[in-house]
C-alpha cells in the first residue's frame, strides 16, 4: 500500500508539473517567427574619403559628408547628404568630376545608382552632362540612363537628349534622340 501511495503522488506532481510548463509556456507565432528573422546591421560614417584603384593606379577619389552601409541579403552602401568623386586619367590628373545629391552603391552588381542634380563635367574638354538620374556601372566603367539630358559643351552649344552612354571620364558620349545647335568650322565641311 505504501508504494502505491508514493507512486500515486509521484504520478500526480509529474502530471501537475507537466500542466504547470505546458500553460506557463505561451508565445504567439509572432513571438517565435521574429526570432528566426535576420536582422541588418546599419553602419553611419561621417566625412568619407575613398580611392579607387585598378592595377595600383588610382581612378577616382569619393567624397561624401555622409555614408550608411546596410548589411542584409544585398549589401547597400548610401550616400544620402551627396557625394562627388572625382576620375583620374592614366597618369594620375583629374580628368572628370561627378556631383550628386544622392547616391547607392549596389555592390554584388558593381552599379551606382545616382539621382537629383546630377552632373558630370570634364576637365579636359569643359563639356558638362545634366540629368536627374544616371547609373555608373563601375565594372564596364560607363555612365548610362533612360532620362533626360542635357550636355553642355564649350562656346555655349547646348544639346538634349533622352538617353546618353558615355565612358566615366566623360571624353566620349552618344546621345539619344538628341537635338540642339553645333557650330561645324568651315574646314570641316566638303567643298
Amino acid at each position: 500500500m505504501t508504494k502505491t501511495f508514493s507512486s500515486a503522488r509521484i504520478f500526480t506532481a509529474a502530471f501537475l508539473s507537466g500542466c504547470f510548463f505546458i500553460c506557463s509556456c505561451e508565445n504567439s507565432m509572432e513571438e517565435v517567427n521574429s526570432l528566426n528573422v535576420k536582422r541588418a546591421s546599419v553602419d553611419v560614417v561621417d566625412s568619407v574619403t575613398s580611392y579607387m584603384s585598378q592595377a595600383g593606379i588610382v581612378k577616382a577619389k569619393l567624397t561624401a559628408p555622409v555614408m550608411t552601409r546596410t548589411d542584409a541579403d544585398t549589401p547597400l552602401v548610401e550616400f544620402p547628404k551627396s557625394l562627388q568623386v572625382e576620375f583620374y586619367d592614366d597618369s594620375t590628373k583629374p580628368e572628370s568630376h561627378l556631383f550628386a545629391r544622392y547616391g547607392k552603391y549596389l555592390e554584388k552588381q558593381g552599379k551606382v545608382f545616382l539621382r537629383d542634380s546630377v552632373f558630370v563635367f570634364n576637365m579636359k574638354k569643359g563639356d558638362t552632362m545634366l540629368t536627374n538620374e544616371l547609373w555608373w556601372d563601375k565594372n564596364k566603367e560607363i555612365f548610362y540612363n533612360s532620362k533626360p539630358v542635357i550636355i553642355k559643351q564649350a562656346g555655349n552649344q547646348n544639346m538634349r537628349g533622352d538617353s546618353i552612354i558615355a565612358d566615366q571620364n566623360f571624353n566620349s558620349y552618344t546621345l539619344f534622340n538628341g537635338s540642339g545647335l553645333r557650330n561645324i568650322p568651315d574646314s570641316s565641311l566638303p567643298k
